[in-house]
């Protein structure tokens, strides 16, 4: 029976766990337990990061920092955790700003009757991206992560 691919297994266990620690983070920010955290985008730690970092750190400890699978997964890392928290977080503070646009625009609609103004029944999701901090955390559990399996992995070899 064929094992199933280590760096694959690891990578996606790293997003699970990041995933799961969100509840934990969650709940120390806000003072509240909020299972819903384990299926958000955003927040503590970067489950992309996480995921990234664990397979490169993985590859590069099996191969090697010379090797072009590490190489590939680096950069394809480094985009990944760019995009977290660059991108995909300044979406979100639009998202925000659109938010409280609408807010604004329906308070005025109060005042001016001839104003038609038709609410959205549901707001944008404001938590898309990461804060620099969350994809340095997501970085260094991905990474210690992706470094145990491959200890345990030439360990069984």
């Amino acid at each position: 029976m064929q094992k199933m691919n280590r760096g694959i297994l690891t990578a996606i266990s790293s997003i699970a766990i990041a995933q799961g620690l969100k509840i934990l983070t969650h709940k120390k920010v806000t003072g509240e337990w909020d299972v819903k955290q384990v299926a958000t985008t955003g927040g503590m730690p970067s489950s992309h990061s996480a995921g990234v970092s664990a397979l490169a750190t993985y590859i590069a400890a099996n191969k090697g920092s010379r090797h072009t699978e590490t190489a590939l997964a680096a950069i394809f890392g480094v985009i990944v955790m760019y995009d977290a928290q660059g991108i995909r977080r300044h979406t979100g503070e639009i998202a925000r700003l659109v938010n409280e646009l609408e807010d604004s625009f329906a308070s005025l609609s109060g005042d001016f009757p001839s104003f038609e103004f038709v609410e959205r029944e549901k707001e944008l999701n404001e938590f898309l991206g990461h804060q620099p901090i969350e994809v340095l955390g997501g970085a260094i559990l991905g990474s210690v992560l992706g470094f145990v399996s491959a200890k345990f992995e030439n360990r069984e070899d």
